[in-house]
């Protein structure tokens, strides 16, 4: 089952009621990262690994070629820091997160990142009491406060002659 690490901006970034903002970020191995690494790391907007992974297969090629090393071997080089991408992408997104000054809330265990989500935010929400009983998230279009709550001052207006009010008549009345 795939391990998800859970991250959100930190309280000067938003607020942890803004968990639209959160990210989860499968840890393992990513083919597609492994496949076309430099396409993936513009692909999750990982501008400094991207930097990195260009100076150091450009660095790497140029001292295997210098060393007289063979076209075949190159390959199989490059092969293998493929391999090394697909495996530390998680990571590298991880990294790029925490520089961002996001913070690691979690780790949720979960078949996809749907299932994660849900574990993670019911976990979550029970540890939220203060977060999500605010003032901020009462409903406003509740109905009106009823005349028997206890603390409420209310008085009663006065009834006009007969005791009927608008077309209904008084309970127990005559007609």
């Amino acid at each position: 089952m795939p391990v998800y690490t859970v991250h959100a901006p930190t309280p000067g970034g938003a607020d942890l009621r803004a968990t639209d903002r959160f990210v989860f970020v499968r840890d393992g191995f990513h083919f597609w990262a492994m496949m076309f690494g430099p396409f993936w790391l513009l692909w999750n907007r990982l501008w400094l690994a991207l930097i990195g992974w260009i100076v150091f297969v450009a660095a790497f090629d140029a001292g295997l070629s210098s060393l007289g090393v063979g076209r075949s071997s190159i390959f199989l080089a490059n092969t293998i820091v493929a391999l090394l991408m697909g495996f530390e992408a998680s990571s590298l997104r991880r990294w790029t997160l925490s520089r961002g000054k996001w913070r690691q809330l979690d780790v949720v265990v979960g078949d996809d990142e749907d299932t994660a989500e849900h574990r993670f935010f019911e976990r979550w929400s029970k540890t939220q009491r203060g977060i999500v009983n605010d003032q901020w998230a009462v409903d406003r279009g509740g109905p009106p406060p009823t005349r028997n709550v206890p603390g409420q001052q209310f008085s009663n207006p006065p009834l006009p002659a007969g005791g009927i009010i608008g077309l209904f008549p008084e309970p127990g009345g005559s007609r």
